[in-house]
C-alpha cells in the first residue's frame, strides 16, 4: 500500500507520498490545474502499480480534486478538518503549522487510522446532480427568508400597518405586490382599494379578490405611530430593494425546484424514497442528495443514523453517565429529516403512534421528532437496500408487539 496526503487549496495542492512503515517517499506543490493533477499521479503511479493500492485523505469530500483522485481508482479518505488538527498535535506541540506538514499529517493519518474514517462513496452522477441542485434550492430558501426577516424586523421600526395586513408571511405573493407600490405608510393609506385589488390580480390571486383588499385596505389606514418622515421614506427604499430580492429568490426557487424534480424523478431509487409517507419530491430529493446512492457506503442502520446525526451519542466517566443529541452533523440533511419527521404525522398512522408514545413518557416535541427521524433512517435504510417500497405494517410492527 501506498499512502498520499493532499493538502488542497485553490491555487496549489501540496502533496505527500508515503510508504507503509511511515517512510516520506515523495513531497511536491502541484498547481490546480490538468497538468497539476497530472503531476499528482504521476507521482503516485512512481510507487504503486495500481489504483487499488493507494489510500488518499484529503478535507474535502466533494470537487473536482476528489472526483480525479476516485477516477484513478484511489481509496480516497475525506478528514474533517477538526479532525486532521487533532492528529496534528501528535507529531508537533509546538503549534506549527504548513502545507507540507498538513500534507504529510493526512498522509500518516490514513497510514494508521483509515479504518477509523469514512472513504469517500462512488455515488452516481445522477445523485451528484440531485445533490446539487437540492441544495442550491435549499440555499435560496434560506437566502429568501433572511431577506423575510430582515424586511420583517424594519418594518416593525416604521411600517406596523403592513405587519398587521399581512402578518409574518412576507415572502407570500399577496404581501409582495402591494408593498411594491407601497413600500411605506404614506403610500400605503393612500392606496385605493382597485389599486390594491389590481396588484393581488397580478400576482396570481383568483378568490375572494375584493375581500381581500378592502382587508389590507383597512389595515394599512388603521392608526399607528409614525417614524419622521425622512426616516420613513429611508426605510422605504431599503424595504424596497428586500421586497425585489425577496420576488426573486422567488422566481429562482421556482425555477429550481422544477429542474430538481426533472433529475430526482430520474433515479432509480426515487420511487422507494418517495413510497415512504413525508418524503415528497423536494424532501425526497434532499435525502437521497445528502445520502447518496452506493450501497456499500453505510454497513447498517446505525452507520446511516450516524451519518445523518439522528442518533444520540453517550459520555460517560466514572459514575457519571448522560445521553446528548448529535451536535456536529450535516446540517441540510438534519434540517431535511425534521421536516420529514413532522409531516409524516399526519401521513403514517405508525409515525403518530410512536410520536405520541414518546411525549406520553416526556420527550418534548423536538426530541420525540428527532427520535422519530432516527427511525425513519433506519426504515429508509432497509428500504434502499433491499429494494422494497414502504410498508406500514411492516416498519412499525414492534408498536403492535410493545402494546401486547
Amino acid at each position: 500500500m501506498i499512502f498520499a496526503g493532499v493538502d488542497w487549496a485553490e491555487a496549489h495542492h501540496d502533496v505527500c507520498v508515503m510508504s507503509e512503515d511511515g517512510r516520506v517517499l515523495e513531497q511536491r506543490r502541484v498547481g490546480d490545474s490538468v497538468a497539476g493533477i497530472g503531476e499528482l499521479h504521476a507521482l503516485i503511479a512512481a510507487h504503486a502499480e495500481e489504483g487499488e493500492l493507494v489510500a488518499a485523505g484529503i478535507e474535502v469530500d466533494r470537487g473536482l480534486v476528489v472526483t480525479a483522485l476516485l477516477a484513478a481508482g484511489y481509496q480516497v479518505y475525506a478528514v474533517n478538518p477538526m479532525a486532521s488538527a487533532r492528529y496534528r498535535d501528535r507529531h508537533s506541540v509546538s503549534g506549527a503549522k504548513s502545507d507540507r506538514g498538513d500534507a504529510k499529517v493526512l498522509a500518516d493519518l490514513v497510514r494508521t487510522d483509515r479504518h477509523n474514517h469514512r472513504q469517500v462513496a462512488g455515488d452516481s452522477d445522477l445523485a451528484e446532480a440531485v445533490k446539487v441542485l437540492a441544495r442550491a434550492h435549499q440555499s435560496a430558501i434560506w437566502s429568501r427568508q433572511r431577506q423575510v426577516n430582515a424586511l420583517r424586523s424594519a418594518l416593525r421600526e416604521y411600517y406596523p400597518a403592513a405587519l398587521a395586513a399581512f402578518g409574518t408571511d412576507l415572502a407570500a405573493s399577496d404581501a409582495v405586490a402591494v408593498l411594491a407600490i407601497a413600500p411605506t405608510p404614506r403610500t400605503g393609506r393612500a392606496l385605493p382599494r382597485s389599486k390594491i385589488a389590481a396588484a393581488l390580480r397580478r400576482a396570481g390571486r383568483q378568490r375572494n379578490i375584493d375581500k381581500r383588499a378592502s382587508e389590507i385596505q383597512a389595515a394599512l389606514r388603521a392608526d399607528y405611530l409614525q417614524a419622521p418622515p425622512a426616516v420613513a421614506a429611508a426605510y422605504g427604499a431599503a424595504a424596497r430593494s428586500a421586497i425585489r430580492l425577496i420576488s426573486a429568490y422567488t422566481t429562482e426557487i421556482a425555477e429550481l425546484e422544477h429542474a430538481l424534480a426533472e433529475h430526482f424523478e430520474q433515479h432509480p431509487d426515487a420511487k422507494i424514497v418517495r413510497s415512504l409517507p413525508g418524503l415528497g419530491t423536494v424532501l425526497g430529493a434532499r435525502v437521497l442528495g445528502e445520502f447518496g446512492d452506493d450501497r456499500t457506503r453505510f454497513a447498517s442502520p446505525q452507520s446511516r443514523k450516524n451519518y445523518a446525526g439522528t442518533s444520540p451519542i453517550t459520555k460517560a466517566s466514572g459514575r457519571s453517565r448522560v445521553v446528548l443529541a448529535r451536535h456536529a452533523r450535516n446540517r441540510r440533511l438534519a434540517d431535511a429529516l425534521e421536516q420529514w419527521a413532522f409531516c409524516s404525522l399526519t401521513t403514517s398512522p405508525g409515525a403518530r403512534t410512536y410520536y405520541g408514545r414518546l411525549r406520553a413518557h416526556g420527550k418534548t416535541h423536538r426530541q420525540a421528532l428527532r427520535q422519530l427521524a432516527n427511525r425513519w433512517v433506519g426504515i429508509l435504510h432497509i428500504c434502499l437496500q433491499r429494494g422494497h417500497l414502504y410498508d406500514e405494517n411492516a416498519a412499525w410492527q414492534h408498536l403492535d408487539a410493545a402494546a401486547a
